[in-house]
């Protein structure tokens, strides 16, 4: 199931790859994570999880009409530093990320509805869904190692807006504050 926690804090000398869980460990439920963060979550079992009829299913309820693959390492992903530096600013996007997890592992950074950081190691099988206007960042783990299905309602949007003025007042920002206030 679920693997989500509440993190400690982290400077700029840690290896941000690894855990960084609370003192002491604050673990949150497949619930709470939804209710705190607006993420969806759903375990894939079947063997072959890119074509699994759960994920199709999914995928039909929710609209999600393309879908690519990307491998994220660095003998598979040019410039891999510079781009897992950049995967690790936090920021939102105007429509929801969708990541199926086909191998390895990494850790997406949610922000709560306290302004906390929510960190969800994803493995094999995990489906992520984080919300349009939901602040977050993302890590490999220190296998440095993760390949996943990216899912999209209608052509692919893959511009990130980082957190500051401006994306604040971005429409997908105030209708997901709209949706998690109402939630709460």
């Amino acid at each position: 199931m679920v693997q989500a926690w509440y993190m400690g804090d982290l400077s700029a000398d840690d290896d941000q790859r690894l855990p960084h869980k609370t003192e002491p460990f604050e673990e949150l439920s497949l619930d709470q994570l939804k209710e705190r963060t607006g993420c969806l979550y759903w375990k894939i079992e079947d063997e072959d999880v890119e074509n699994s009829p759960l994920v199709e299913k999914i995928r039909q309820e929710r609209g999600y009409n393309y879908k690519d693959v990307i491998t994220v390492s660095p003998d598979k992903l040019e410039n891999y530093e510079t781009k897992i530096k950049s995967f690790f600013e936090e920021h939102l996007h105007s429509d929801e990320e969708i990541r199926l997890i086909l191998e390895g592992s990494g850790y997406f950074d949610v922000r709560d509805t306290d302004d906390r950081w929510v960190r969800v190691l994803v493995e094999r099988g995990d489906l992520l869904v984080l919300p349009a206007g939901s602040y977050h960042r993302f890590t490999c783990c220190s296998k440095n190692y993760i390949k996943a299905c990216r899912l999209f309602c209608g052509e692919p949007v893959w511009k990130p807006y980082p957190r500051g003025e401006e994306s604040d007042k971005m429409t997908a920002r105030a209708e997901y504050l709209k949706q998690m206030t109402a939630a709460a």
